[in-house]
């Protein structure tokens, strides 16, 4: 089998991409049917389109004041529905630990600390799951966050920039060391990333409950003058990773080429590590997305916590804080005590990290996926477990439980929605409405996607040619899900799915699941197409219900 993975999960969609010979176009259940009795014309001519005519839709739509079910089109189809599942990870975790919550990241010391501020012994950063670690915080304290993120850069082909320091919590900690009298570290500096197992994440890198820039180098290009070399900036700046960028500025007409190597760094943790993005930018180049410079690239951070320790260290010396030991070798865990031992009166530094109700922002406006399987860990570790089978497992009896959502209705393989999930429209919608019965139902509201102003709905505009429909502006929040493989045939859209709230024009609140499967695409304008169809659909009900 032959794959492909493209995180396209920022203002558009998650994707991924795939051959498999052993039936990537197979229909999503054999329960699905094209009959589209019963679901209104204006909402019926949207799913006739031509483009749909081998499609199955499926649309649920309920009063979330009356618990009446408005439509229910295909109740009994197990949709594939990508990163709609990020609807659980994020809602279960809200509502365990609480919008306010706070993953503080704490340093400590072992050993005494001399008259002159000689530490004999090592300081160890005790990593939290805290996804942004001060890097994406604003000057009012909220999150940082753009339509198109940086973390889907190399797929979607751009990204906004957020302005904060990606480093600013690791500055914090250091200038922190520094004030609590440390001026040497004889011993070493460790990152303590024991929080819960490492999870392999779609076959590239493992995620660990360690942060730094979410986990990528970015490298921003502006074109000079033809023939000569473009303008870069690279951030963060780490002898962990070098970044070399070799690019040219292209002749008016030329083409845009751009490489990465390597995009999965191996070598973090050992000296000499670097990575280049080479090639040339066209000097009337027009950035995709954005429509503005820079043009954005990234290079993944596989090794978050070998990263993480080298960027203290190199901060620890800026601060007046001599570390004997080198910058760039890998996190020596093996010095490390027993998991969480670590007595209050060693503690010589904490970074606080923002609400969780901010993380859970970044993870839906934008679609996280790496946020979204750390959330999903982190609920684990709530119900007592540190892997992601057992998070699973634990969700599962949640899920029955408190929401009545039974296993037979829904299949995840991970928190962010990867591979061929599966849910029920109905499991989809009980999960809303038994959010919006939470005490923790404004956070999870305030962070889905608005329909025509941010995050992965940003874009969805085409709905406001129509007089009726304009007014659905900024009245529909809701999570956005796309699953793209290739056959034999050419790229089939196994998944496009919108799951949310309606605040209608007659003033009534509904739930709904909208979703449809397999359609035969022949590129990504198409999908901005069936995107903007559902955005449609969605404006719909808020004038018609």
């Amino acid at each position: 089998m032959f794959k492909i993975s493209l995180f396209l999960s920022t203002a558009l969609f998650f994707l991924v991409a795939s051959v498999d010979r052993a039936g990537a176009s197979d229909s999503a259940d054999g329960r699905c049917s094209q009959d589209l009795a019963g679901v209104p014309p204006a909402v019926r001519a949207v799913f006739q389109k031509p483009a749909y005519q081998d499609a199955v839709w499926g649309l649920r739509a309920v009063n979330l004041d009356n618990g009446r079910t408005l439509l229910d089109l295909n109740p009994d189809c197990s949709f594939y529905i990508g990163s709609v599942r990020k609807v659980f990870s994020i809602g279960e975790l809200l509502n365990e630990v609480g919008p306010r919550h706070r993953y503080n990241t704490p340093i400590y010391r072992r050993g005494a600390i001399s008259g002159s501020g000689v530490l004999a012994g090592d300081l160890v950063l005790v990593a939290s799951g805290d996804l942004t670690m001060g890097g994406r915080t604003k000057p009012d304290g909220s999150i940082a966050i753009g339509n198109f993120d940086h973390n889907e850069a190399n797929s979607l082909g751009n990204a906004d920039l957020t302005k904060p320091d990606p480093l600013a919590g690791y500055r914090t900690l250091a200038r922190q060391v520094a004030r609590a009298g440390i001026r040497r570290v004889t011993g070493d500096v460790i990152i303590d990333d024991r929080l819960f197992r490492p999870y392999l994440f779609r076959d590239e890198f493992k995620v660990r409950p360690i942060f730094v820039n979410d986990d990528v180098v970015d490298v921003a290009i502006k074109p000079t003058t033809a023939g000569e070399p473009a303008a870069t900036a690279v951030r963060p700046l780490s002898s962990a990773l070098r970044v070399k960028t070799p690019i040219r500025t292209g002749r008016r007409g030329s083409s845009l080429s751009l490489a990465i190597d390597p995009e999965l760094p191996q070598c973090i943790g050992r000296p000499g590590c670097s990575a280049t993005v080479a090639g040339s930018v066209p000097i009337n180049l027009v950035p995709p997305l954005t429509g503005k410079f820079p043009l954005v690239r990234t290079v993944r951070i596989v090794e978050p916590a070998n990263y993480a320790r080298t960027v203290l260290i190199e901060l620890l010396r800026e601060n007046g804080v001599r570390v004997d030991a080198a910058a760039t070798r890998p996190n020596p865990v093996s010095l490390l005590p027993r998991q969480r031992h670590y007595p209050a009166d060693t503690k010589v530094a904490e970074l606080t990290g923002l609400p969780y109700a901010e993380s859970a922002k970044l993870v839906l406006k934008v679609s996280y996926n790496i946020g979204a399987d750390t959330s999903l860990l982190l609920f684990g570790l709530t119900q007592g477990v540190d892997n992601m089978d057992g998070a699973l497992e634990k969700e599962r009896h949640v899920l029955a439980s408190r929401y009545g959502i039974r296993p037979a209705e829904y299949r995840f393989f991970d928190g962010s929605g990867g591979g061929e999930t599966r849910a029920l429209n109905r499991a989809v919608t009980r999960m809303l409405t038994g959010l919006s019965r939470s005490a923790a139902f404004p956070a999870f509201r305030d962070g889905l996607p608005i329909l025509g102003v941010d995050g992965s709905l940003a874009m969805v505009t085409d709905y406001k040619s129509d007089p009726t429909l304009v007014g659905a502006t900024g009245q529909v929040r809701a999570k956005t899900g796309t699953y793209l493989a290739g056959t034999a045939t050419g790229p089939l859209l196994k998944a496009q799915a919108l799951g949310g709230y309606v605040a209608t024009k007659a003033g009534r609140r509904i739930v709904f699941q909208l979703v449809v499967n397999n359609v035969p695409v022949s590129g990504i304008d198409d999908i901005i197409q069936i995107f903007q169809d559902q955005g449609r659909v969605s404006a719909i009900l808020w004038r018609d219900y």
